[in-house]
């Protein structure tokens, strides 16, 4: 016993064996055992470090010494980075849900394009609002008006509904403020800027083949009827004072901007008053903190919605918020103990020897941590765990570590299946079968993912 302990401690092959049977465990913990994800990897990275013989001084601390452990450094490590980010980003989605935003975008988007451009007008919905919006909240604020749509058009549902889910899921795939990119920037070291061009440039060719493309010829080929009885609003968005689609649009993109300003002037202007400026308003932090200020003044405040009732509506946004943030930090005390333990080198090493690039090595891992176990956010948070010392030892650019993390988010949603509850809020939305959504739902999570990652492998040759 003691030989076996020693040779899985310290030799290559006995680490990756302890990883191995490290992310196995995590998987019946989470899939047959039904165990939160963020309890799981919780027991999972104590077994880990016990096993590898960290001591318990460094794992869990000491009285005096209790901040420096593995346990407390893993989690606020990351925490620190992405909390105040994830939670203001789903307050300015929540004000702009309220304030009927989703309403006035939808309609003047399907003037634009008219009946027959209808389906491509519901995907450019889901492509902007899905940007603040988290995805099931998005689903939740436009099934209504994808009904509306596929009832004037007369076609099937799905027509309408899988170019806008294509842009639901590619923003909440690729791009900040959403939990999982933004833990992957964290845990892998790369501004959110940069990741906001790679996202786009990634995603919105994988949006167009798998929403627009795939969902114009599935929905002529699966027929589902618009439901009777739409689904229950728990709260109804302000649509007798509706704000101006030229201020939802602001409202959206004037974070994204101010972050991308910062990134670029990084990199062409020097030093000075003009650089510091855009660094500090460009800082993800701020940049959320400018948009909701303004989205708390111009949609709630001069609209004539009162403090208390703002107050109401942050707090409500905010309570789904918790698990989240629960499962990236257990995430990333697991990448904390696999580096600690030698793990991760023991992984980084045995990628180089096999020859496969390190991206398209996130990709697997991702796509078969998403396939076993059904979340995005673990499958992210766990990858970006297990790659993150062959990145630091990589002397990567910001710019090949940002196509990294699309990698990485691109492998999270490959083949939606039973597993994701993603699936079944498709299904249930979208009057589908089980086999319906198999058809339709999971073949366009699989060309987003793959298309995605192919976008992504593309650049990283050219760049």
């Amino acid at each position: 016993m003691t030989t076996m302990v020693h040779w899985l401690q310290h030799e290559t092959a006995g680490l990756l064996t302890l990883a191995a049977v490290s992310i196995a465990l995590l998987l019946v913990l989470i899939i047959k055992l039904k165990l939160e994800p963020f309890i799981a990897l919780i027991v999972v990275s104590i077994a880990v470090a016990l096993v590898a013989g960290i001591s318990v001084a460094d794992l869990v601390g000491t009285p005096a010494k209790s901040g420096d452990s593995l346990l407390e450094k893993g989690f606020g490590s990351i925490l620190g980075h992405i909390t105040v980010i994830i939670g203001l980003g789903t307050v300015l989605g929540a004000m702009l849900e309220r304030s009927g935003g989703a309403d006035v975008l939808t309609t003047r988007l399907l003037n634009l394009f008219g009946p027959k451009g209808a389906p491509l007008a519901m995907g450019v919905t889901g492509l902007v609002l899905g940007i603040p919006i988290f995805f099931d909240i998005g689903i939740f604020i436009l099934a209504p008006l994808v009904y509306v749509a596929a009832k004037r058009g007369g076609k099937s549902l799905v027509l309408y509904a899988m170019p806008m889910l294509a842009g639901l899921s590619m923003t909440h795939a690729f791009l900040p403020p959403h939990p999982g990119p933004v833990a992957a920037a964290g845990l892998l070291h790369v501004s959110l800027g940069w990741l906001i061009i790679m996202g786009l440039a990634c995603g919105i060719p994988a949006w167009f083949v798998s929403g627009v493309m795939w969902g114009s010829w599935i929905g002529k080929r699966v027929l589902v009827d618009v439901p009777d009885e739409l689904v229950p609003e728990e709260e109804e968005a302000d649509t007798a004072n509706p704000p101006s689609i030229g201020l939802i649009a602001f409202i959206i993109l004037a974070p994204m901007l101010m972050i991308l300003a910062a990134t670029v002037s990084d990199v062409v202007l020097k030093e000075g008053r003009l650089r510091s400026t855009l660094t500090l308003i460009g800082t993800p932090a701020i940049a959320l903190t400018i948009a909701v200020v303004l989205a708390l003044y111009l949609l709630g405040i001069r609209r004539g919605i009162s403090a208390p009732e703002l107050a109401k509506i942050s707090a409500a946004s905010l309570r789904p918020v918790g698990m989240i943030l629960l499962v990236v930090g257990a995430g990333s005390f697991f990448g904390a103990v696999l580096r600690a333990t030698g793990i991760g080198k023991a992984l980084a090493d045995s990628m180089t020897e096999v020859g496969l690039p390190v991206i398209l090595s996130a990709y697997l891992i991702s796509c078969a941590l998403r396939i076993a176990q059904g979340s995005a956010t673990v499958a992210i948070v766990t990858t970006a765990g297990i790659i993150e010392t062959s990145i630091s030892a990589g002397h990567y650019s910001p710019a090949q570590i940002a196509l990294i993390v699309v990698a990485v988010s691109a492998g999270s949603i490959i083949a939606s299946h039973v597993n994701d509850g993603g699936f079944w809020i498709v299904s249930r939305y979208f009057n589908m079968s089980v086999k319906d959504t198999l058809k339709t739902w999971t073949v366009l999570e699989t060309i987003l993912s793959v298309v995605g990652f192919a976008a992504a492998g593309l650049i990283w040759l050219a760049i």
